[in-house]
């Protein structure tokens, strides 16, 4: 049943040059990817987008932790186990459940644990859709008949939440952090899903990753969209393992001009 398109995080906060977290490169990344949707409406049947939301008390924000002298982190500082144990790092809200987090988090040899600028915090304009997307998605659902479904993710404050499927560290207890079957089940009903968005270092990733080891049905499905992401700034490595495990499971790498020429 035709195609599906897997659009991560194109927030303001992510893709505007004066966004919280902008990644360099994700404004040009918005306009291919509304590109995409305008040209190929009658081609596209069925858009899913993701919304990164948190609270200013997050686990992965500055003022969840303090040191010895009560200084907070600054931004894109890494937080290690071995630290928070030492009391380098000292968690001011549920700290058994936080120390505990970042522990399991490196046992998963999942990425270690990062702090962030406050970014898409509920409620705010950062958190919205970029405008140049959601123009395209509107036109869009008037001309097929269809709304665009949208996937919140981060709300809960004791885990990070990169790829959309489901936390790094799931809480048995919450629902919103275990496997997105749903989705999943949702996706599998197209011939093809097209994943794009952003950071293509994080979010994509990782949903990437929990969709190689949760849900490998959906592998022959699955395109990358590679001119449709960014990397944030001097983490692009981060991803790359990810990549090349997809890379050799088959997944299909490909730019936007290249996407519907068969179908033209």
């Amino acid at each position: 049943m035709g195609n599906a398109f897997l659009i991560i995080d194109t927030q303001i906060d992510f893709c505007h040059p004066d966004g919280a977290l902008f990644v360099p490169g994700a404004d040009r990344d918005v306009e291919r990817m509304a590109g995409l949707i305008t040209n190929h409406a009658d081609q596209i049947d069925h858009i899913v987008v993701t919304l990164d939301t948190h609270h200013i008390l997050d686990i992965a924000h500055p003022l969840f932790w303090h040191d010895a002298r009560g200084q907070h982190p600054a931004p894109f500082t890494p937080i290690s186990a071995a630290e928070v144990e030492a009391g380098r790092w000292i968690p001011r809200f549920e700290a058994a459940r936080a120390r505990q987090y970042v522990r399991d988090l490196e046992a998963d040899g999942q990425f270690s644990h990062f702090i962030w600028p406050e970014h898409c915090l509920i409620g705010s304009r950062g958190a919205a859709l970029h405008d140049t997307l959601l123009d395209a998605l509107k036109s869009w659902s008037r001309q097929r008949d269809r709304d665009y479904v949208a996937v919140p993710k981060g709300l809960y404050p004791l885990t990070e939440h990169f790829g959309i499927f489901r936390a790094q560290v799931p809480d048995p207890a919450v629902p919103e952090t275990q496997l997105n079957l749903g989705l999943i089940a949702d996706l599998d009903r197209f011939e093809t899903v097209y994943l794009m968005g952003e950071a293509r270092s994080h979010c994509v990733a990782n949903s990437l990753k929990q969709l190689l080891d949760s849900a490998p049905h959906l592998v022959p499905k699955l395109v990358v969209v590679t001119d449709c992401m960014s990397d944030v700034s001097k983490l692009g490595h981060l991803g790359e393992p990810i990549y090349r495990e997809a890379r050799t499971r088959g997944v299909r790498f490909a730019e936007s001009t290249a996407l519907f020429r068969a179908q033209r």
